[in-house]
This record gives C-alpha cells, sequence and structure tokens, in this order.
C-alpha cells in the first residue's frame, strides 16, 4: 500500500515518502507546517488515493482523549430510568448507553482506514499522553462493559499540529515526523494549477509576485497563506482584474485589488497602508 500522489493535491516527493514511511513503520504521522499548507487535506488525500474510509477527529481545546474512544452516556441512561416502559427496558443492558468514539470506530471497521487527529495541539498538554498507549498497542478496555476493543486493521493515522504546543518526547517518539514547508513559487504555480487550469499565465504572474511580496513584510501579524491566495484568485478572476491592475514599477506603492482576501486582521492592514504610503512620500 503506497501514496503515489494524486491529481487533485499537489504533493512534493518527500512528503510523499513520508507518507510511505508512516506507512511502512506503522506509525502516526505527525504532520507540522504553517496553517493553510494543506496539512488536513494531505489525510482526505491520501484516503482517497488508497480508495480508503477517512475518519476525522478535530480537536477542539476541551476535547479529552477519552473521547476518542468512547463515552458513558449516563444522562440518557438515567432518563430511561425515570421514563420506564421501552425505554426502561434498556436500562439494565449499559452497552446500549456506550457511544463510540473515532478510535473505536477505526478498530472496529473491518477494512483498514485512514484516521486523521487534527490540531491535536489545540487540546490540553496531557492529550497526546493519554493517547500513547491506544495508539501503540492498536488496544483499550471500556471498564464498563469490561470489553477489550482491538483494533481489526490498523489505521494509517495522521496527526497534525500548528505548533501552537509542544507535544511530549514520549508522543514524538512514537511518531513518524514532517514539516510541510511553505511552498516556494514554482509548487505554488502547481497548486493553482490544480484549482485554476484555465486561469490567465499573466494573472498569476503578478499575482505570485504581490503575494510573496506580501508575505515579505516584517511584522505581519498573520502571513496570507495558500488557500488565501487561492481565494484571491477566486475573486480577480469573478472580478475580471486584468493583470495590469496588479502590477506598478514598484509593488510597495500600491495597494492590492481586493486586499482583504489576503490581510485578515486590522494590524496587518495598517501596517500595509503605512508602508505605502512611506514609499510613496520617499519616491
Amino acid at each position: 500500500m503506497r501514496f503515489e500522489g494524486s491529481t487533485d493535491y499537489v504533493a512534493t516527493p518527500d512528503l510523499m515518502l513520508a507518507v510511505n514511511a508512516a506507512i511502512t513503520l506503522q506509525r502516526p504521522l505527525l504532520v507540522k507546517g504553517e496553517p493553510g499548507t494543506g496539512k488536513t487535506m494531505l489525510a482526505e488525500t491520501v484516503a482517497a488515493a488508497l480508495g480508503l474510509p477517512l475518519l476525522q477527529w478535530h480537536i477542539k481545546s476541551t476535547t479529552k482523549a477519552q473521547q476518542g474512544l468512547y463515552e458513558y452516556d449516563a444522562v440518557s441512561r438515567l432518563r430511561d430510568s425515570q421514563l420506564g416502559g421501552e425505554h426502561g427496558s434498556r436500562v439494565h443492558d449499559i452497552a446500549n448507553y456506550i457511544v463510540k468514539g473515532v478510535l473505536w470506530q477505526a478498530f472496529s471497521a473491518e477494512t483498514p482506514t485512514v484516521l486523521l487527529i487534527d490540531e491535536v495541539d489545540k487540546a490540553d498538554i496531557e492529550f497526546p499522553n493519554d493517547l500513547l498507549r491506544e495508539l501503540d498497542r492498536m488496544e483499550f478496555h471500556v471498564y464498563e462493559t469490561r470489553e477489550l476493543v482491538k483494533a481489526k486493521h490498523r489505521p494509517i493515522v495522521f496527526i497534525t499540529s500548528n505548533n501552537e504546543k509542544e507535544l511530549p518526547d514520549a508522543f514524538l517518539r512514537r511518531c513518524f515526523f514532517h514539516y510541510i514547508k511553505f511552498p516556494d513559487k514554482e509548487t505554488m504555480q502547481s497548486i493553482i494549477d490544480v484549482h485554476f487550469p484555465n486561469i490567465k499565465k499573466a494573472l498569476i504572474r503578478e499575482a505570485l509576485e504581490v503575494f510573496f511580496e506580501l508575505r515579505e513584510i516584517p511584522g505581519l501579524k498573520k502571513k496570507p497563506s495558500t488557500s488565501e491566495l487561492l481565494d484571491w484568485l477566486k475573486l480577480l478572476m469573478a472580478e475580471d482584474i486584468p493583470p495590469e491592475a496588479l502590477r506598478a514599477k514598484d509593488q510597495k506603492t500600491a495597494i492590492p485589488p481586493l486586499h482583504g482576501a489576503l490581510l485578515k486582521n486590522e494590524q496587518d492592514v495598517h501596517l500595509f497602508e503605512r508602508l505605502v504610503f512611506m514609499a510613496r512620500q520617499n519616491r
């Protein structure tokens, strides 16, 4: 089982090598990189390319590791016991109130699956450690029913992180790591070709110049990402903005049209406007 790329996702050779290394080692692939570099989409692409079901667990600040295994719905059991009748007959079997989590679904699947644990660094610092045993041994106990759940097939696990928190060393040891570098112009051109195959080359050329110059402005709170570049290009095409409208002898003396697709907070907009004003004063 090897990932050889996809027509819908531009995967660099080193990224494909990392995916296949994780599959060979049967370890989770921990993927880091700037927001918008395609970390989440990677799992979706691999699942589609290999013809495997995809299970997704999007982590929040309140997410606990136990939720990925199962949850015991004690509230529903109490309500059924109070209602009686058909509901009351369910109460005697506690298994009726065990809600399977994403990991349980992956372990019990009849075929191999791709499991995405998205933005693991959003959760509490103990969250990764709490998953170590389950991800390592591919089994866990359901204490309420005294059941041992073992994986029928080891899922291909993708774990993404935006580097909001440092992950524990014990967790890192059990993963294969890959950092997705921000695309250079050539790779970005390939990404754009996938999404907009009929876009004018002149528009791409000018847009990329503006985009990468924006990213190089010192002091930006949030640099524009790949997804924001794609949104900007979509707007430029929708509004039929000509390439000439993006071009200036000195790009720093012009505010690009529809720049709200690229700059997402007022501090960065004000910083860019000040730089444009200073550049015009010095002409």
